[in-house]
């Protein structure tokens, strides 16, 4: 059975106002003191943001229980530090975003300049097992197609400082805005791809491997394929979601990797019109169509996911919690959608945040 983990990007914010608050590092502290050598809580870019990490694991249900378990346990450090957490992709208040000081973060400051100081998103990253790196590149040659729809899926940043995006995913376009993120040709074998990453590096527009920042990639920590196109999610179900699917996919290529069956060769040029309409529809109008790249609603297509990878989910006992899953999302919505019904019905942008934060931890 292969491993999952997960990790996740969470908001912190005053708990009245709901802004933004760059208390990361005493939050931190707090955490190192309450639970030490637990290693769970990392910093990120922003002193605005805070990252956990899960174990791997290979029961589902264990996963979400982790995940629940680890929000928890960042609000509680949160809360006595005067602040707490929301699962929220991109802040919808306008936020002033503090850089973490440390060589890496001001050296990205100062080489991309506005396009760094914009990167205040939350995102969510999956990793899955995989048994070599031949095994992985096939897989990542074959998931390409596949990954605008758990963009959409996950699609919780419909607010950009103050004001409707007019996205789903906002912070997946903000998240483009890195020279080396988005989609990536096939590869074929492991040498191409590590000679690839190289070449990337060489070029002296990035700092290093850590800085591939491709859609999907293989982990350099871990022997994992990473997953790294979804929004941080607003509801922990939605992450689960994203993680079994995400495990039937790895999965499913794998096999068709061993019965010779080729990776469809989309263009990256279609790859990335995906990836926009993905950002922009999430669950609630038309995506592109893996098979055809031609616009499908998303209901549908989220039902051929199912179908793809439904041997996968039988194998790993995961069906029935992926299809419930499906269902529930397309019933009552993902966090962009959750955030602008709130709008809708009278409520602010503060509203959204206040209630965020209640349901990140529900």
């Amino acid at each position: 059975m292969r491993t999952v983990g997960v990790e996740e990007e969470l908001l912190l914010v005053d708990p009245d106002s709901g802004d933004p608050k760059a208390l990361a590092a005493p939050v931190l502290a707090r955490a190192d003191r309450d639970d030490p050598g637990q290693d769970v809580f990392e910093k990120e870019l922003f002193g605005q943001m805070l990252e956990f990490a899960t174990h791997p694991q290979s029961d589902m249900a264990d996963l979400g229980d982790e995940i629940v378990r680890c929000r928890k346990e960042a609000a509680r450090h949160a809360e006595q530090i005067g602040c707490t957490v929301a699962a929220l992709a991109s802040s919808p208040l306008p936020v002033s975003p503090s850089l973490t000081m440390n060589d890496r973060y001001q050296w990205l400051a100062e080489r991309y300049g506005v396009a760094t100081r914009e990167q205040l998103v939350c995102g969510c990253h999956v990793h899955v097992s995989v048994e070599s790196d031949e095994e992985g590149v096939a897989v990542l040659d074959r998931l390409r197609p596949w990954l605008p729809v758990l963009t959409a899926i996950s699609a919780n940043s419909p607010f950009w400082q103050g004001h409707d995006s007019s996205y789903a995913s906002y912070r997946s376009r903000v998240w483009s805005r890195w020279p080396s993120a988005g989609p990536t040709e096939l590869f074929g074998s492991p040498e191409r791809y590590h000679r690839r990453v190289a070449d990337m590096v060489a070029t002296g527009v990035i700092l290093d491997e850590a800085m591939v920042y491709f859609d999907a990639r293989l982990s350099a920590r871990y022997p994992t394929v990473e997953v790294r196109v979804s929004d941080v999610c607003l509801h922990a179900d939605t992450a689960l979601l994203v993680a079994t699917l995400a495990r039937g996919l790895v999965e499913t290529a794998a096999r068709d990797w061993r019965a010779g069956r080729p990776a469809p060769d989309h263009s990256v040029s279609l790859l990335k019109l995906a990836s926009w309409q993905a950002a922009r529809e999430g669950i609630d109008g038309e995506l592109l169509d893996p098979s055809t790249m031609r616009p499908r609603p998303a209901a549908r297509v989220l039902r051929s996911l199912l179908d793809l990878v439904g041997d996968a989910l039988d194998g790993s006992g995961d069906a029935h919690r992926a299809e419930q899953g499906v269902e529930e999302l397309l019933r009552h919505g993902n966090g962009a959608r959750v955030q602008r019904r709130l709008v809708e019905r009278g409520g602010t942008l503060r509203d959204v945040v206040t209630e965020c934060v209640r349901q990140t931890q529900g």
